[in-house]
């Protein structure tokens, strides 16, 4: 590998992608569309906030009262995603009649939903519901909720317990987690670790899927360029796809570095009023230098893995409607890690988990995956790094070869014969 030229051909790659139009504009399109969803769900949450008018006919003649107590008596939390405007209406001589009469207010828009409380129901666990539309999950969950805990306090007082012991009985039990490293043990909000991991195994796939499309379709771009022909002349292919991988690579840690600060800026506000909600004795999911670090060489790796499939692709074909087909291969490897999201995330020390990371295509999602939720045996991570990278340096001598002959041919869809020829004799 000649340094100097891999210098020169990433400098070229950088300095024409950082002054086009459609650098800054995708730069400024993302932020912008995130302080969008941020903003209007919550400006139509404010406006969209009218309570669901629900009515309650209660054959038990015990429960009604505490229902409609149940449901105004619901936290800030349950009341954002569903709040109830209850009436309660009597059980009428004709249950038939009221039933019909009640689903035609509801076909009327008078009220929404209306439940019915029988004994014989309560007997069998259910409560009869009625609604124009019953594909309402959250609302309908919270309405379950309030109503298992008032048939719950019932029961118990039936059997003579009094009200403050029968709450205390029914009372949910949660974990009390904390985390235990090296370094010692912290206690940390219960799920906190998932949703750091989540985030960082998601950011990866993006960034990488993102950057790996944008390389074929430059290397699409620059099958009608003159340039390219006296660059490929000069120049061996192996330092041909490192300077291009480079350049671009050094593209991608630009633009996310302006989202992650923008991210970061426009977030913090929330998150910092999200932790003071929590207990003092409560850690949130620190964000460690060391997992930064891995994050960062992850991406590394990853990038120069995925993009090499994704610049042989762009150079064997023609336009992008042919490279688009054998473009899902490379989705196909992106996508595969999410298969073992949840078990790795379960069980990071398992056989499955332990393979996958060290298998090269896989590494850097699986094995961010592991370090974000328990640090893998520091030879784990280590035989992992060798092997993702030996093969994207495989990969882009592998890409380099194809890119050389591929750049230069036109108007004809190479067979499989063909690209084994150009991997011979590039």
């Amino acid at each position: 590998m000649r340094p100097d030229k891999v210098f020169v051909i990433a400098r070229r790659e950088y300095a024409i992608r950082i002054r086009s139009k459609a650098f800054w504009l995708s730069t400024v399109a993302l932020p912008v569309l995130l302080l969008v969803l941020m903003i209007v769900p919550t400006l139509l949450a404010s406006r969209a906030g009218s309570s669901k008018r629900l009515v309650v006919v209660d054959e038990t003649g015990r429960l009604g009262a505490s229902i409609v107590q149940a449901l105004a008596d619901a936290d800030d939390g349950a009341a954002q995603v569903a709040s109830f405007e209850v009436f309660l209406e009597p059980p009428a001589a004709d249950p038939a009649g009221q039933r019909a009469d009640l689903d035609r207010r509801i076909l009327a828009g008078e009220i929404d939903a209306w439940l019915r409380i029988a004994e014989s129901d309560l007997e069998e666990g259910r409560i009869e519901y009625h609604s124009e539309s019953v594909a309402s999950f959250l609302s309908q969950t919270i309405l379950e909720q309030r109503l298992t805990e008032t048939v719950r306090r019932d029961r118990l007082s039936r059997l003579g317990i009094a009200p403050d012991l029968a709450d205390g009985l029914i009372a949910a039990i949660s974990l009390r987690t904390v985390k235990v490293t090296a370094e010692g043990s912290r206690e940390e909000a219960e799920g906190a670790g998932f949703f750091l991991a989540y985030a960082l195994f998601f950011l990866l796939y993006l960034v990488l899927m993102i950057y790996g499309q944008q390389v074929m379709n430059g290397v699409l771009e620059e099958k009608t360029s003159r340039i390219v022909e006296v660059i490929v002349s000069t120049t061996r292919p192996f330092d041909l796809m490192m300077g291009k991988l480079c350049g671009i690579c050094a593209i991608a840690l630009t633009q996310l570095s302006i989202w992650l600060g923008t991210v970061a800026v426009l977030t913090l506000p929330a998150i910092v009023a999200s932790v003071a909600w929590l207990p003092a004795e409560v850690d949130v999911p620190r964000l460690e230098p060391r997992l930064i670090a891995h994050f960062l060489v992850l991406f590394l790796i990853g990038f120069f893995v995925y993009s090499t499939f994704y610049a042989a692709i762009g150079a064997a074909f023609n336009n992008v409607q042919e490279a688009q087909q054998f473009a899902g291969y490379a989705v196909v490897l992106l996508i595969a890690p999410m298969l073992f999201f949840f078990l790795v995330i379960d069980d990071p020390d398992s056989t499955l988990s332990v393979v996958t990371s060290l298998v090269p295509p896989f590494t850097p999602l699986i094995m961010l995956l592991r370090l974000a939720v328990k640090a893998p045996p520091a030879w784990q991570v280590a035989l992992g790094y060798a092997a993702a990278t030996g093969f994207a340096v495989f990969m882009v001598w592998l890409a380099g070869r194809i890119y050389r002959v591929g750049i230069l041919i036109y108007g004809k869809k190479p067979t499989l014969k063909e690209l084994w020829r150009w991997l011979r004799y590039a």
